[in-house]
């Protein structure tokens, strides 16, 4: 990836209230399973008021971002208000349906997630698999010289509810009167993403705070943040986390012989 004039395509015609389209994009389950693991809860016991509050804080978010909502979030939104509505009623006070429990109402969305859950980390161990089992067999043990040579763990891909929510921090860590005054007209996407691979320009890697200098408005942020998102789509850059809720990392896709960001 070169840095100076990266990508022709974009153009200055490009705004902050440009649209990002993910091929790949979490829905709603991936989203209530995020905020289950982030607030670390009993996916049998889930807290409806937490878990409701934050995801309609997600959804307002992912509007702000213009980040393109499928109806499907909205529906889990309003099921999440019903399931609440419900819990928060009084019990019948009738003898015929105290005689037989009546089923929690949060039940069928734990059968969901759970299911979902089971199904989605499936896919993720038959997508590591390859051909492994089925053309190709690996030995039972790894003798004490292979294992001198073993790689060490690659750094797992981030989630974009993970990258939505670091950004938050970034946007809950600049104060509103810190915002440098800067021109919304002089702020586009392509600018950005312009930046970025400039900046990773003979770097392995960038950290994601690194992207988002202080005293900058809230456009420059979103559309910076806007940028990191395009360049994931167009796989220009990946994504990464050590470990779970540690730094993130932005890498070029593609390095060159010397370990750094590879010319386009």
């Amino acid at each position: 990836m070169s840095g100076g004039g990266n990508l022709d395509l974009y153009r200055e015609e490009d705004t902050p209230s440009y649209t990002v389209k993910l091929e790949v994009f979490e829905g709603p389950l991936d989203l209530l399973l995020h905020l289950i693991r982030k607030n670390e809860v009993d996916i049998h016991d889930i807290p409806l008021s937490i878990i409701t509050r934050e995801y309609l804080e997600y959804i307002k978010m992912m509007k702000e971002l213009n980040l393109e909502i499928a109806g499907e979030f909205l529906v889990m939104a309003s099921t999440l208000i019903q399931i609440k509505s419900k819990t928060l009623l009084p019990a019948p006070a009738d003898e015929e349906s105290t005689e037989e429990e009546e089923e929690d109402p949060r039940a069928e969305l734990v059968r969901r997630l759970l299911e979902y859950q089971k199904y989605k980390e499936a896919a993720v161990s038959l997508t590591g698999r390859h051909m492994l089992g089925r053309d190709t067999y690996a030995r039972t043990f790894i003798s004490p010289e292979l294992a001198e040579m073993m790689p060490e763990e690659e750094p797992a891909e981030v989630e974009l509810f993970e990258l939505i929510e670091a950004f938050r921090k970034v946007l809950d860590r600049v104060s509103e009167e810190s915002f440098h005054e800067v021109g919304a007209e002089s702020i586009t996407i392509a600018e950005r993403i312009n930046d970025i691979l400039s900046q990773l320009e003979g770097k392995e890697s960038l950290l994601f705070d690194e992207l988002f200098p202080e005293h900058f408005n809230r456009d420059f942020l979103i559309a910076t943040f806007l940028a990191v998102l395009e360049l994931c789509k167009l796989k220009m850059v990946k994504v990464v986390q050590a470990n779970r809720y540690g730094s993130i990392w932005i890498q070029p896709a593609v390095l060159d012989a010397e370990g750094g960001a590879a010319d386009a």
